[in-house]
């Protein structure tokens, strides 16, 4: 989804004004990023284990091509099918296609990002499925008709109460605790998997050498959607392969902990394919799509090829605090906080989400909490400046680099720096008045423009003498 300047500070002022929600996002982003630290706190071999993880993803981005062939091959030998989607609109198509070629009336869907990436529940819709998302959080938003608002909890926008509603509303059945919400919510899905003739997952990872999918959780859903039904149809994200076994066990050691602060979720899968002969469970077929859709694009970009080393664990999102104030819908966009500002801008194009990258303090909470070492900040200040070059940066872009230079300028020459201080300083009253009219006017609609206050060298004297004061 597009998003434009006037639409995206809409989106955001009617989520600064809705307290109630930007009350719950903010406690369960505070509550996520507690349970992290706790975990990585009382961890001795913390920072080893981020490190390595930082290098399995590495070495994954620096051997990319060559470890999807390797993938590919192994998945096939393992009884898999391989099929890759250059676009969104290639990767519906295959998915559709197999679909009908199976004759599948009835999905159930793990929790998965790519696929609200490429669209494809709409997709299947509109061919007569019946499609069931089985995550409590994607259900929940599914039934809302919403998009997902964080990347590992889809509903971390509503609160108890928004369920509750939500339920009796559209299920016609009531209940208030956790445990009689979730309860309603399994009986309708034990039926869909039951009945369900395709089951479609995303993928935490694919291990080149072994061609062994590897998929995390804490519901048991996506388990029983890759077992349940007879067809079986992953998708992932060419940036998603590891090269080795212990590539994938560095990265499952720091994933889980920045994720919900578990040393390991309550359901890891390992899929080595279909079911084989004499085996009494598993999908009659496997299928593995590898999407690019603009990552071929990212990884060819030496200064932004970081950003694919992402694991998706939501950390830098429950640290931001530009998201812990206006959600994830705001950003209007598949993926929300630091991470979603660098994949929607470079995998939709900068033209898109011309606002997004305005989106970020650059105050680094985001690269503090990477379990893999992205530096958020620094490449969202590279594609601000990319975007500025190419005139697709909205608001004040033009006017914020034109005060770059200035101040930069001034900061060389201290006398002149000084005496623009001094000037400013004299007309600070004036200042404010024509801030409201200047092209800083949306910042000073909000708040204070703070006054220009003496240097700490001018200052000391009276500071000193009333510290001497109180002394005696």
């Amino acid at each position: 989804m597009s998003t434009g300047s006037k639409d995206f500070a809409r989106r955001s002022r009617e989520a600064l004004a809705n307290t109630d929600q930007r009350r719950t996002i903010t406690d369960a982003a505070a509550l996520f990023s507690s349970l992290r630290e706790r975990a990585f706190g009382q961890w001795s071999e913390a920072e080893t284990r981020l490190a390595n993880a930082a290098s399995a993803r590495l070495r994954a981005l620096t051997h990319l091509p060559d470890l999807l062939v390797q993938a590919e091959a192994e998945v096939t030998r393992n009884g898999g099918t391989v099929h890759w989607a250059g676009s969104a609109d290639e990767a519906r198509s295959i998915i559709l296609s197999i679909a009908r070629e199976k004759g599948v009336k009835s999905v159930v869907k793990g929790k998965s990002m790519v696929t609200e990436e490429i669209g494809l529940n709409p997709a299947l819709e509109a061919e007569g499925m019946e499609v069931f998302e089985t995550d409590l959080g994607e259900y929940i938003v599914q039934l809302a008709h919403e998009p997902p608002s964080h990347i590992i909890a889809p509903a971390l926008h509503k609160s108890r109460r928004d369920v509750a509603e939500l339920f009796a509303r559209t299920l016609g059945e009531t209940g208030e605790e956790p445990e009689e919400l979730t309860a309603i919510a399994r009986k309708r899905l034990r039926r869909a998997f039951l009945e369900a003739d395709m089951g479609i997952t995303g993928v935490n990872f694919v291990i080149a050498e072994s061609g062994v999918v590897g998929l995390l959780e804490n519901e048991g859903n996506i388990r029983a959607s890759t077992t349940c039904p007879r067809v079986h149809v992953a998708l992932m994200g060419l940036e998603k392969v590891v090269a080795t076994a212990e590539d994938a066990v560095d990265v499952l050691q720091v994933l889980p902990r920045s994720c919900t602060g578990q040393a390991m979720p309550a359901y890891f899968s390992l899929l080595g394919g279909p079911r084989r002969p004499g085996e009494s469970d598993g999908p009659e077929e496997f299928h593995l799509v590898i999407l690019d859709n603009g990552r071929s694009r990212i990884h060819s970009d030496p200064l932004l090829m970081g950003a694919l080393a992402c694991v998706r664990c939501g950390g830098c999102v429950n640290s931001c605090p530009v998201y812990q104030r206006i959600g994830g819908h705001a950003y209007g966009a598949t993926y929300s906080g630091p991470i979603g500002i660098l994949l929607s801008s470079l995998l939709d194009g900068g033209e898109a989400h011309a606002e997004l990258p305005g989106a970020c303090t650059t105050c680094g909470a985001c690269a503090e909490v990477c379990p893999v070492g992205v530096n958020h900040p620094r490449l969202i200040i590279e594609l601000r400046r990319r975007m500025r070059e190419e005139g697709e940066q909205g608001g004040c872009g033009a006017i914020s680099t034109l005060m770059g230079k200035a101040f930069a300028f001034a900061a060389k020459h201290p006398a002149l720096f000084t005496m623009g201080a001094s000037s400013l300083r004299a007309v600070d009253p004036e200042l404010k008045k024509l801030s409201r009219l200047s092209p800083l006017r949306g910042a000073a609609a909000t708040r204070s423009l703070p006054s220009l206050r003496e240097p700490f060298a001018k200052r000391w004297p009276s500071l000193r003498k009333s510290l001497d004061e109180d002394k005696s």
